[in-house]
């Protein structure tokens, strides 16, 4: 991958700029100081965010993917079919969402390399034990594309726990992986698996693709959809990178744990509609 932290001119714009949607006027949170706000403090208290318990999550991943590898464990496949149904019942709106990519580095060596029953299963634990993180935190599995898991955290009501949730949920992303998985595929020498994750935050609209309100494929559309795509592939392996929607709705405490990255036009051409400059992204970093 080349390098992707360089200095740029962020005033320019090109073709790019529409995937930016402007930012709507009667959005609750643009009115709050996420600095000083004695509300974001009383929100953010743990009353209604995810608390996820990692060493468990872990264990509890290492049981499955040691099942998977030893006796053939099959996942029960019921993360997507929450979505459908959430879905189906918002056709046309359209809704505040986090979205969260999460990729599996290297898949095209893995699949040359290993035979298809190792493919096989790496791929479907990596994708349902993302899932099942996702879920834990609260998120739906939107759907499974290949080598990559998409999610989305709904932001309607409260987004600074929506956004809270998906944090989290990356992180504890990169501890499955680590910790998880790749502690039992080594035994049986599998490759080491690596991670790359992207998120944005913003309105998408729910379509469904037929006239069978039951059975015609739903998907989500909009901005951070494409966001969220395009800020995961500029990610380093076991790289967190957020969109600064999502940034600026993080508390204050949070945010210190983000740095903006510093782009070049030649890896980001991604501009805000609003200021006409690339749009921020900040990358985890503790």
């Amino acid at each position: 991958m080349t390098e992707n932290q360089e200095n740029s001119n962020n005033n320019s714009k090109n073709e790019n700029s529409d995937d930016r949607e402007k930012p709507d006027s009667d959005l609750k949170t643009n009115s709050i100081d996420h600095k000083s706000s004695d509300y974001v403090d009383m929100v953010l208290n743990r009353k209604g965010a995810k608390v996820v318990d990692s060493e468990t999550l872990i264990k509890e991943t290492q049981k499955r993917v040691w099942s998977s590898l030893k006796q053939g464990y099959e996942y029960e496949d019921t993360t997507i079919d929450e979505s459908d149904k959430f879905l189906r019942e918002l056709i046309s709106s359209r809704v505040n969402m986090i979205v969260v990519y999460v990729d599996l580095v290297g898949s095209t060596e893995i699949t040359l390399s290993l035979p298809e029953e190792k493919v096989a299963i790496i791929i479907r634990s990596f994708a349902q034990e993302m899932s099942n993180v996702i879920k834990r935190h609260d998120g739906f599995v939107l759907k499974f594309v290949g080598d990559a898991v998409i999610g989305y955290f709904v932001a309607e009501a409260l987004p600074l726990i929506a956004v809270d949730n998906a944090v989290s949920c990356a992180k504890a992303m990169i501890d499955v992986i680590e910790k998880g998985m790749n502690p039992i595929l080594d035994q049986y020498d599998y490759p080491e698996l690596k991670v790359k994750i992207g998120m944005d935050f913003g309105k998408n609209i729910i379509v469904r693709y037929g006239s069978n309100k039951k059975n015609s494929h739903v998907d989500i559309l909009g901005p951070s959809m494409n966001l969220a795509s395009k800020i995961q592939h500029t990610a380093y392996p076991n790289q967190i990178l957020i969109g600064e929607d999502v940034y600026k709705r993080l508390h204050a405490n949070m945010q210190k744990q983000f740095n903006q990255v510093v782009w070049t036009q030649t890896h980001w051409k991604y501009h805000d509609r609003e200021t006409g400059k690339l749009y921020p992204v900040y990358a985890y970093v503790g």
